[in-house]
């Protein structure tokens, strides 16, 4: 088995959501209900080819709980995905939105393949295809997908745009989906989101100690959408960012590399590696370099129980989704390496999804000042709520999300009940 993956993804998803009922000692029958997705759906289906050939490929949707509202998650393109991977995408995805207090639920879908080997067309076609196979199971009012790893807003709109030829009421097509371009009804402040609420994050937890970013180091763990834009704000906050990996290698300059000079690179390039403003290392190397801030920014699994003895941070910001393994996190806390989970970190896309949502059925366009400045009041809102937690319980801020959102959902639950 995938040593990034020794315990499963959702099985590690679930452990985290049984430590925290543990500590309020959640209903066991409401327990029972969020251990397992409300639906998983799995979909094979063909796509035409540049070549005139056609090739099959399986596509997900995971529905894991809808008690606060629409099902809510992204669409993945990726050679990893899944049923565990779905599956745990999915439930993190309904922690984060109960934490964040947004009227969504959770879940997940993708399709198993390698969107860097299929065309434009292919990738147009892939995706009208997943969407309509997908039929009535996601809805404005019933499922709503979003951007993540190999999709992006073209991605959504031809979603949208398949969903709404394809018998969907056109009056509330943008509705279906969010993250999509400015131009036919996305947010300003949509491609950054994640990266800016990651930011948010960190400065909150700056706030509350007492600390300056200036002057700090940092540690990038994947430059895409998430990590470039956190890498960006970082140097604006007076962060150094020394270290930076992903799938081409990984870089290193104890003096600073230049996170906009690398985004153009890697535009041009693809990759971080050859990056003329820093030396390339070995990648296994990037663990062992000493930072303040180590930011795992890619795939999840990463920061197994033999990567967390490596780690040379002082604070785990974990900007992408279940980036730190159960038994990881245990070495992280032993060793007294803090983390700053996930569910709270990585909230920013959900959030500003919302807010795209939201502006799509009034037919507003807000400025992006108002985006980020109600993003940092939510992020600000959900961090203050764990704080308070953590000081309630003396756990971990993991743990202390977690909290948060199980008892917001189950609040609601115990109030709705079971029909029939």
């Amino acid at each position: 088995m995938d040593e990034r993956r020794p315990e499963g993804l959702f099985s590690a998803a679930m452990a985290q959501f049984h430590r925290a009922a543990d500590l309020i000692e959640l209903d066991e029958t409401y327990r029972g209900i969020l251990s397992q997705p409300r639906n998983e759906i799995i979909v094979n289906f063909p796509v035409e080819m540049d070549d005139g050939s056609y090739e099959m490929f399986r596509g997900y949707r995971i529905q894991h709980d809808s008690t606060l509202g629409p099902f809510k998650g992204g669409v993945r393109y990726h050679p990893s995905v899944d049923l565990d991977e779905m599956k745990a995408l999915a439930a993190w995805m309904t922690w984060k939105t109960a934490l964040s207090d947004l009227p969504f639920g959770g879940s997940q879908g993708g399709v198993t393949c390698d969107p860097t080997e299929l065309s434009r067309d292919e990738r147009a076609r892939l995706t009208r295809r997943f969407t309509y196979a997908l039929g009535t199971n996601i809805g404005p009012q019933t499922d709503i997908p979003g951007p993540d790893i190999g999709t992006d807003a073209q991605t959504m709109v031809w979603m949208m745009d398949t969903y709404s030829a394809a018998g969907g009421d056109p009056a509330s097509a943008k509705l279906v989906v969010t993250g999509k371009t400015v131009d036919c009804g996305g947010s300003l402040g949509r491609v950054k989101a994640a990266g800016q609420g990651a930011m948010y994050a960190l400065l909150h937890w700056a706030d509350e100690k007492g600390y300056s970013l200036e002057g700090m180091t940092a540690s990038i763990q994947g430059w895409g959408n998430v990590g470039s834009n956190l890498g960006r704000l970082l140097a604006v906050h007076g962060v150094r960012l020394v270290t930076v990996a992903d799938h081409t290698g990984t870089i290193l300059n104890e003096r600073g590399i230049d996170a906009f000079a690398l985004s153009d690179w890697v535009e041009d390039q693809g990759g971080v590696s050859g990056f003329p403003g820093a030396d390339d290392i070995d990648a296994d190397a990037f663990w062992d370099v000493p930072v303040t801030l180590c930011c795992p920014a890619a795939l999840a699994g990463e920061i197994t129980q033999s990567v967390a003895r490596r780690v040379q941070a002082q604070v785990v910001v974990e900007a992408g989704n279940g980036p730190t393994t159960i038994a990881g996190d245990a070495i992280l806390a032993e060793r007294g390496i803090e983390v700053l989970p996930d569910i709270l970190v990585s909230a920013g896309g959900v959030i500003v999804s919302y807010f795209e949502w939201l502006q799509n059925r009034s037919a507003e366009h807000w400025t992006l000042d108002t985006v980020d400045r109600r993003l940092m009041e939510t992020v600000w809102s959900a961090a203050d709520k764990a704080a308070s937690v953590q000081v309630e319980f003396g756990c971990s801020l993991r743990d202390a999300c977690y909290v948060v959102a199980l008892r917001r959902l189950y609040s609601v639950a115990s109030q709705r009940g079971i029909w029939p």
